[in-house]
């Protein structure tokens, strides 16, 4: 693969920012977004808007990418559709479904900024760095990978739809997750997105991408033991048999 420096800038970043994170979120009580939100904070936005507006450079920075680009290989317009598809659904299906908290202003601007620069360095990468063999698709990391993107993403979508549908119109407070994953692992949302970029990290065998799935264990792992904790602190009668993030592990 031969990268330009803003590649190179991107990709070190996201080790860098990854590494960072992940240790920051050791040492607080958890990040402050969602139900960890200041009560006293001021500049907030509605969540729907939030989502909407931090979601939408991933999928729209590639798209105006490919305008520009020459002729694809499939594994390459494979891996590209694996990416704008999951932020398709985050941003068009997800935001405009989700009920939530509404979101501090400066968070926004942190994951608008980090979505796109990843955009940029995934899309970059797929449509002008990586060449492929065309058999690649049917090779073991491919299709490995595929189908633990897939699982991923079935995963992550099913969860969501789990917590969305937990309060009834009107109602308000937290109610302890049950179905599917949640039935082994608090975080099952975050558990189903991890396995959707390992997968994806899987199928392009590359530094780009492997450095997504790096931050986003980083990034979104932590949120899982914070959600544990938190459910475990609140929940008398919450299953003791559940873990945070990995089934029967941790």
């Amino acid at each position: 693969m031969e990268c330009n420096e803003p590649d190179m800038f991107i990709f070190s970043t996201l080790l860098t920012v990854g590494a960072v994170l992940l240790l920051w979120q050791q040492q607080r009580q958890a990040s402050t977004y969602g139900r960890y939100n200041p009560t006293d904070s001021v500049l907030l936005l509605p969540a729907r808007l939030t989502w909407l507006l931090q979601e939408l450079p991933s999928f729209l920075v590639p798209m105006l990418l490919l305008m520009k680009s020459r002729e694809l290989a499939l594994p390459n317009i494979m891996l590209l559709l694996m990416f704008c598809g999951h932020y398709f659904q985050r941003t068009f299906i997800y935001a405009l479904r989700l009920r939530g908290r509404p979101c501090q202003i400066s968070i926004m601007l942190a994951a608008t900024t980090f979505c796109t620069l990843n955009g940029y360095l995934q899309s970059h990468s797929l449509l002008y760095c990586l060449h492929y063999p065309p058999d690649w698709i049917f090779g073991p990391r491919f299709l490995a990978g595929a189908v633990l993107f897939l699982s991923g993403m079935f995963i992550n979508i099913h969860s969501d739809n789990i917590l969305r549908n937990l309060r009834k119109p009107g109602e308000s407070g937290y109610k302890i997750p049950k179905g599917g994953m949640f039935e082994f692992i608090s975080g099952a949302n975050f558990f189903g997105e991890i396995i959707e970029w390992l997968g994806y990290s899987l199928a392009a065998w590359s530094a780009p991408q492997a450095a997504f799935g790096f931050f986003t264990i980083c990034s979104i792992g932590p949120r899982a033991y914070h959600h544990h904790r938190y459910y475990l602190e609140k929940f008398n009668d919450y299953p003791k048999s559940r873990k945070a993030l990995i089934p029967y592990i941790f």
